[in-house]
């Protein structure tokens, strides 16, 4: 089947009406990860990762930013390994069992679940405040009734719209740090070394202060639930997911190093506006308000992404029979979506009608960094399984990933009891649910279909160490 440059595809044949599309391209799998973590997070998230740092909000990101990037090389190694949608889901099965697998795509599932409506209820609070006559509650369902269309026509309309707004969102960040720069020409710092470490500064603050950064960058792994819509996956979402992380590190960095420069310390009237506050300071009133539709537009950007990847996860769980398959692992014949998945993850909308922003991110976070720790674990299962048929590197297999299992355990320790007990209650009705599946065990978990099975277990990792040219085609089930 011959892809567009625009990333249509030719009518499906019945031999492939069954399959996603792999029509993506690097640039368009890239564009849906920074979509996902959202270029304007980095204004939302300012004020509080200043104060919490002592005003060394650049130095704490920069340290979020190496940390995450262990967990993002380890994800890259698995999707080279296991280029098949799914994510941690699968990359836990293939190597450390079906139940295990199974646990964790439960645990991750009530992060996916959640991102989009927690995506649309940030977008609806913003356009709130821009438009504080119509409530929060129109916005919300507006929010999310666009993106689930848009999602239900096909993944070329997805691919083009986000680059779109992505783009729109980035360039607008730029504006603000454009706006700064000059504004530090007048008004030049006394430090440029104090955004990174200044005499307030501790290790304790600086730490703290990444782990509630790194929830910034939640959504690189997304990327690695699109391999089965990616072409030549195997070398394509590696790559993805490593310049995702760049990017997203790159711009939040920079940005914080700038405003911190700026406002130096960590001390504001209200940390959550901060970054409004700094652009009515650099550019007037009204540059604030046209400033603010870079999140508006960012996160309209983020709230398709996310529900693209969520509904990706539901549909690889529905075709594995973990979830009812009928229901969640099927797809549309003409546009080749699951489209019940996107209607799913539209539909969780409704819950955010009666929380709270800081309630709805508590879902989130014990889901993600779960799902971090597993993967890293997952690389270093897979070295000593690997090692005596390829030439696998200790240092990339097993140290790093070892560290990065570390730093994500770390960040889990700094969630809130609120999103431990959510985390702790979901993963226990997991368990059940997985007694309930087997028989108590009695019955084997479902396994890989032949539609989306993963490629043998002995395949390596990235960097060169024995690549499949035939990875496109699915492998047999096991």
């Amino acid at each position: 089947m011959k892809a567009s440059r625009t990333g249509g595809s030719a009518p499906a044949t019945d031999a492939d009406a069954g399959r996603l599309a792999p029509t993506l391209s690097l640039g368009s799998v890239v564009a849906f990860g920074v979509a996902y973590m959202s270029p304007g997070m980095v204004m939302a998230i300012f004020g509080v990762i200043a104060a919490s740092s002592n005003g060394t909000a650049a130095g704490a990101l920069l340290l979020a930013t190496a940390a995450i990037s262990l967990t993002a090389f380890s994800y890259a190694k698995m999707a080279r390994a296991y280029p098949v949608s799914g994510s941690a889901y699968v990359y836990a099965r293939r190597t450390l069992g079906a139940p295990v697998g199974f646990l964790v795509g439960w645990s991750v599932l009530l992060d996916y679940l959640f991102l989009p409506m927690v995506a649309w209820l940030l977008q609806s609070l913003y356009l709130n405040a821009q438009f504080p006559g119509i409530p929060v509650w129109t916005w919300l369902l507006v929010n999310a009734a666009l993106t689930t269309a848009v999602n239900i026509v096909g993944l070329a309309l997805s691919d083009r719209v986000n680059k779109v707004l992505t783009g729109l969102a980035f360039l607008l960040v730029l504006v603000f740090v454009a706006y700064c720069l000059v504004f530090l020409v007048d008004h030049p710092p006394a430090s440029y070394g104090a955004p990174l470490w200044n005499a307030e500064s501790s290790a304790a603050a600086v730490t703290a202060a990444a782990a509630v950064a790194a929830y910034s960058y939640l959504g690189f792994d997304a990327v690695t639930t699109l391999s089965e819509e990616t072409r030549d996956a195997q070398r394509t979402i590696p790559r993805a997911v490593v310049l995702v992380v760049a990017i997203g590190g790159v711009l939040f960095t920079t940005a914080a190093f700038v405003m911190q420069l700026v406002h130096p310390g960590g001390v504001f009237e209200d940390p959550e506006i901060a970054a409004y506050t700094m652009s009515v300071q650099v550019g007037g009133e009204r540059f604030a308000d046209w400033l603010n539709m870079a999140t508006i537009v960012g996160g309209f950007a983020s709230g398709l992404a996310v529900q693209l990847s969520s509904s990706r996860l539901l549909y690889t769980m529905g075709r594995d029979g973990v979830l009812p398959k009928r229901v969640f692992g099927a797809l549309n014949g003409r546009t080749r979506t699951p489209v019940f998945c996107v209607l799913a993850t539209g539909a969780m909308c409704l819950l955010g009608l009666g929380l709270s922003l800081e309630t709805a991110t508590s879902f989130i976070n014990f889901g993600a960094f779960t799902a971090f720790t597993v993967v890293n674990l997952c690389v270093v299962t897979h070295y000593f399984r690997n090692r005596r048929g390829h030439r696998l590197p200790v240092f990339g297999y097993v140290v790093l990933p070892a560290a990065g299992a570390l730093a994500t355990v770390y960040m889990l320790t700094r969630l809130s009891g609120t999103a431990v007990a959510i985390g702790a209650c979901w993963f226990s009705v997991g368990v059940v649910y997985l007694l309930v599946l087997t028989r108590g065990f009695r019955r084997p978990t479902p396994k890989l279909s032949a539609s989306g099975a993963a490629p043998p277990p002995d395949l390596p990792g990235p960097a060169g160490h024995g690549s499949n040219p035939a990875s496109a085609a699915p492998a047999q089930s096991t």
